[in-house]
């Protein structure tokens, strides 16, 4: 029980600010607008943190690479798996979505004024790009600051022994932010209670069914794409024998996942269960450690209920071409960016609400969403990397490379 309430704990208090924050909200209704500065508070302290958060996080994570050489060709399809699967997972909920159209009911009575539509290409020039070097310190061009930090991290490689005085610089800065992060979380729970507490409050109990609708639908693509969209990868990876041999040997991963509720606590039970599936040692070794922090389905799969929830609430349409292709983008970006960060999915949803120029107000019911969703995501981000490495060993080792001996590979030291 102990155990459980240390793995938990993030969540229970979270919950329990936002029960207690509906309970105000229905209670004194409008008159709860007094503790929406409380919640103004914590939003702005989160998107002061998350400029330099992010800049650190990608520039430091590029700088400390250390190339190989017979790694290229495992790296290069390991990232081709890892987009592919992302894609694949984002595209099925996106039907789910349309299918199930769980923000119906909310776009008769949208949160605020809708948010300004730019033509297309103005708003890919602002995404990628900024006039000014201040520029990139907004959380409106968060893209673009992205880019930089990529520019950064690989100057700062290129730079050798030179750049090391650098390079230690931007690996301090990522770990003194990632502290700042969890100093400003601790105080998530008054802070979503408060902004729960206003948004109950004024504009009625309506949201329930809105969260409702949208966790169903999310255990219930996320149950579907674990049963049947692994299943499907281990069949491509290894036919028959794949199959057999990853179900069996996910169990134990899958329960930790759940129970730690950590992609980086499940790595040793994966990397075990590689051994025993039969993955070869150099391609286990690189893919699972990167995938617990790069290769998140789950998280595509909440980035998307998410970015449907937010629309309907602001009473924009989640179905045009330049948004899909945007959020599908941005839940590519998501998963990159949030894994090697604490409370990372709440980084990916400030950077796809700063992508689309939503107002600050669309922050909490993300926020929300992404915390009620955390098991299952973490269920799926985690195992999915087995059956990831399963893919790549297939695409770099032929499709008979479950009857092969891997007892000679060792890690790579690059």
């Amino acid at each position: 029980m102990n155990n459980f309430y240390k793995n938990y704990k993030g969540i229970i208090w979270l919950l329990t600010g936002i029960i207690a924050g509906s309970i105000a909200g229905l209670v004194l209704g409008e008159k709860v607008n007094v503790l929406k500065p409380i919640g103004d508070i914590f939003l702005n302290l989160l998107f002061t943190a998350v400029i330099p958060l992010v800049f650190f996080a990608i520039s430091s994570a590029i700088a400390g690479l250390q190339p190989g050489k017979k790694l290229g060709k495992v790296l290069g399809v390991m990232c081709a798996v890892f987009l592919g699967t992302v894609l694949i997972s984002a595209c099925l909920t996106i039907l789910a979505v349309w299918i199930f159209p769980i923000h119906e009911q909310l776009t008769s009575a949208p949160l605020t004024e809708q948010v300004s539509k730019q033509p297309v290409g103005d708003q890919i020039t602002q995404l990628f790009t900024t006039g000014e070097f201040y520029q990139l310190l907004s959380r409106q061009n968060m893209l673009a600051m992205i880019i930089f930090s990529v520019i950064i991290g690989f100057a700062a490689l290129r730079s050798g022994e030179k750049g090391m005085p650098f390079t230690r610089c931007l690996l301090a800065g990522n770990e003194v932010f990632k502290h700042v992060f969890i100093i400003i979380m601790k105080l998530g729970p008054v802070g979503l209670g408060a902004y729960f507490a206003y948004q109950v409050g004024v504009f009625g109990p309506q949201l329930f069914g809105a969260y409702a609708r949208s966790l169903g639908l999310y255990y219930g693509v996320g149950a579907f794409y674990y049963v049947f969209g692994f299943s499907a990868y281990a069949f491509i990876a290894g036919g028959v024998k794949g199959f057999k041999k990853f179900w069996p040997n996910n169990i134990i991963p899958s329960a930790t996942a759940v129970g730690t509720c950590s992609s980086i606590a499940t790595i040793p039970a994966n990397v075990d269960a590689a051994k025993k599936i039969g993955i070869p040692a150099v391609i286990a070794n690189v893919t699972i450690p990167l995938g617990s922090t790069l290769h998140k389905d789950g998280s595509s799969i909440s980035s998307i209920i998410k970015m449907a929830v937010v629309f309907a609430l602001f009473g924009k349409g989640f179905n045009s071409a330049d948004v899909i292709i945007l959020a599908l983008g941005m839940t590519v970006l998501v998963s990159l960016v949030e894994g090697g960060i604490p409370n990372g999915g709440y980084v990916g949803e400030l950077l796809f609400i700063a992508a689309y120029g939503f107002p600050p107000e669309a922050l909490p019911p993300a926020m929300i969403i992404g915390t009620l969703v955390d098991p299952m995501a973490t269920l799926l981000n985690a195992t999915g990397d087995n059956v990831a490495a399963m893919l790549i060993a297939r695409f770099t080792e032929g499709s008979n490379w479950m009857e092969k001996d891997y007892n000679e590979y060792k890690p790579e030291n690059g």
